[in-house]
């Protein structure tokens, strides 16, 4: 199969958002996802890029996207983050997830970071022992801790 890994353009956010959609779906979250395309462009294109996008594409098709943004470690450093790696459904197991996986590992190396992190979920058995065989350790004694903006809002008032 012929495929590309590039970084992604601003044109590349409406596949990059339908991406999302379908990651959030697989996760039993269909109603979950607030970005927009117009989201997505001001804040990975924008005076001040939050994060930096990886597409896979076949046949002029954006059918994967690695999502990336940088973190300080107070113990480590200069890390990276992992937010998403996706592949739509019909291409897995092409090898598209590894290769986007790839690049991500050679972006943060290229960074000089002193670590790549990411989220995984629990149930996810097949992503986590594809994120072991690589090197990965999952740390299944950390717990992941949100505010979410309600949350937020919340605590503010009561402060």
């Amino acid at each position: 199969m012929d495929y590309t890994i590039r970084q992604a353009h601003k044109e590349d956010m409406c596949s990059v958002r339908e991406l999302i959609q379908e990651l959030a779906d697989f996760e039993k979250e269909p109603n979950a996802v607030e970005v927009t395309v117009e989201d997505l462009i001001e804040d990975g294109f924008g005076a001040h890029p939050a994060f930096h996008c990886f597409v896979a594409e076949v046949n002029g098709k954006i059918v994967g996207m690695a999502l990336v943004y940088q973190r300080y470690s107070t113990w480590k450093g200069k890390t990276v983050h992992l937010e998403d790696l996706i592949v739509s459904e019909k291409m897995r197991g092409t090898g598209l997830g590894s290769a986007l996986f790839t690049e991500v590992i050679k972006y943060g190396h290229q960074k000089g970071v002193k670590r790549i992190e990411w989220a995984v979920l629990d149930w996810n058995e097949p992503a986590i022992t594809f994120y072991e065989k690589n090197g990965a350790d999952v740390m299944r004694d950390w717990d992941t801790v949100q505010m979410n903006e309600q949350a937020i809002k919340n605590f503010i008032e009561q402060h």
